[in-house]
């Protein structure tokens, strides 16, 4: 081979391993650039969104008007009165600040400044009610800078939902958004006045849905920077749709620690339709004290997994009364609807109408059971009974030993004044018994999944329980009912 040879093969040869380090720099031949890429995803772009949306969203600023009567060293105007006309000197006050004139009776004072958005175009604004809460004054500002006084349609404290009505039209309302549709992931945007530095935007993504964080609301969760001011404005999807109201922070500083939770819209809609219609908001209710079920508890009265919602005690009289719910009972299903956790039932309950019939799924002892029922309004808790009274304290047996208890019967009165039919009291409490939170005047109403109608049944069911396993224990400590689990010594 030549030497011009061995040069032009040289060269092919280099020739060949750059095109190899070109072709990873996107410089490879048609057939190998014709394999498929990886998709690659860019960070959105929310500034349509801010034009879209943005002119919907109100800034929300409430006066109060504060009594003047208050003077000096806060004396009252009548008692600085008083040491004017007799030339009695002001006591703790220096000459140069006593008053000279009559201070006005009232005069407004700035309360606060919140956020909100356009629901109709004919001026009904939402808001949270935290913002407009004693309010005397509600300024409304759009994003053109026009100012309204509006007036409290209602609000509602349990949800944080109000609406306020300004007097104008043609207005740009927002869109609401399918609650089904949004997605633990997506991105959102938040647009509110957060410190009063209005038409502020910040983004996110959704945290989770459904936490439980009230009676009333499975609450949005995001990280959208939510910060005094924001509240009442709206979180908004990426086809611009409003699917909640920035309500809240979880934080231990005061500011914005990545946490925020929103009120989804359906809720809030459901909330203001009834605002609008009446000024305030009915809800349903059957007169039941509830607590989780755990693991434990289900496992032991055969539920399987720790489901429904726990009644620890049904008030007298009360809708859950006369349908036969009892303390004890778990409520698995509400108008078939099932409950996964206890948060569900009050929702489910609260959102029907009162004076409609549901039906109740409860399981009792080993079997689940259909419950008619009438729904009430909701009222106000009412107080807890006493306890019952005690007695002496009796020789436990030698079965009531083994865990630590030692029981004694019910009086007529006491099965009266606590409206059961039976059971046994707690005369005292030790070793696994008191571990288990049992303590002396709680009554006992079944033991190992068994009623026990006094005494003598209550020992012949312990004795025949196996000690070697946890024993489930329905009790009653005043006016509510929940289970203990009496565990072995190891």
């Amino acid at each position: 081979m030549s030497k011009f040879d061995r040069t032009v093969l040289r060269s092919w040869a280099l020739a060949s391993v750059l095109v190899g380090v070109a072709g990873t720099a996107g410089l490879l031949p048609h057939a190998a650039m014709a394999q498929p890429a990886a998709a690659v995803r860019g960070l959105p772009d929310f500034t349509d969104l801010v034009d879209q949306v943005g002119p919907s969203v109100v800034n929300i600023r409430t006066v109060e008007k504060a009594s003047s009567r208050a003077g000096a060293n806060g004396m009252d105007e009548e008692m600085l009165e008083f040491f004017k006309r007799f030339g009695v000197p002001i006591p703790n006050v220096p000459r140069q600040q006593r008053p000279q004139r009559p201070q006005q009776e009232e005069e407004a004072q700035p309360r606060g400044v919140g956020s909100g958005f356009i629901l109709t175009a004919d001026g009904f604004v939402m808001t949270n009610a935290h913002v407009v809460e004693g309010a005397d004054e509600v300024i409304v500002t759009l994003t053109d800078k026009r100012e309204f006084k509006a007036r409290i349609i209602g609000a509602d404290k349990r949800t944080d939902v109000a609406v306020v009505k300004i007097e104008a039209t043609g207005l740009p309302a927002v869109k609401v958004g399918d609650l089904n549709r949004l997605r633990v992931g997506e991105w959102v945007m938040a647009i509110g006045s957060p410190f009063g530095l209005e038409n502020t935007v910040t983004a996110g993504i959704v945290s989770a849905k459904q936490r439980d964080t009230g009676d009333y609301l499975p609450f949005i969760q995001t990280d959208v920077a939510i910060n005094p001011g924001n509240s009442g404005g709206p979180l908004i999807n990426m086809r611009g749709e409003v699917v909640g109201i920035n309500s809240q922070i979880y934080s231990r500083s005061g500011g914005f620690m990545g946490i925020s939770f929103a009120i989804p819209m359906d809720e809030a809609i459901r909330v203001s339709e009834q605002l609008r219609a009446t000024g305030r908001v009915t809800r349903g209710r059957i007169g039941v004290q509830i607590g989780q079920v755990t693991r434990d508890v289900a496992e032991s009265i055969g539920l399987g997994k720790p489901q429904g919602a726990l009644v620890t005690g049904v008030e007298a009289g009360s809708p859950a009364d006369k349908a036969g719910v009892e303390a004890g009972d778990i409520i698995t299903r509400f108008d078939g609807k099932a409950i996964d956790k206890v948060g569900d039932l009050p929702r489910l309950v609260g959102n029907t109408k009162p004076g409609s019939k549901s039906t109740v799924t409860v399981f009792r002892r080993g079997a689940t059971r259909d419950l008619g029922i009438t729904i009430a309004e909701i009222e106000p808790d009412k107080a807890v009974a006493k306890a019952p009274e005690r007695e002496e304290k009796p020789k436990a047996s030698a079965a009531a030993q083994q865990v630590g208890l030692a029981v004694t019967e019910l009086t007529d009165a006491q099965k009266k004044e606590l409206k059961i039919k039976g059971g046994v009291v707690v005369a005292s409490a030790t070793d696994a018994a008191a571990r288990a939170g049992l303590r002396e005047g709680d009554v006992i109403l079944s033991i190992a999944n068994t009623e026990v109608a006094g005494v003598k049944e209550f020992e012949a069911v312990l004795s025949k329980a196996d000690k070697a396993k946890p024993i489930n224990v329905l009790y009653r400590r005043g006016e509510w009912a929940q289970y203990a689990l009496i565990r072995p010594a190891r």
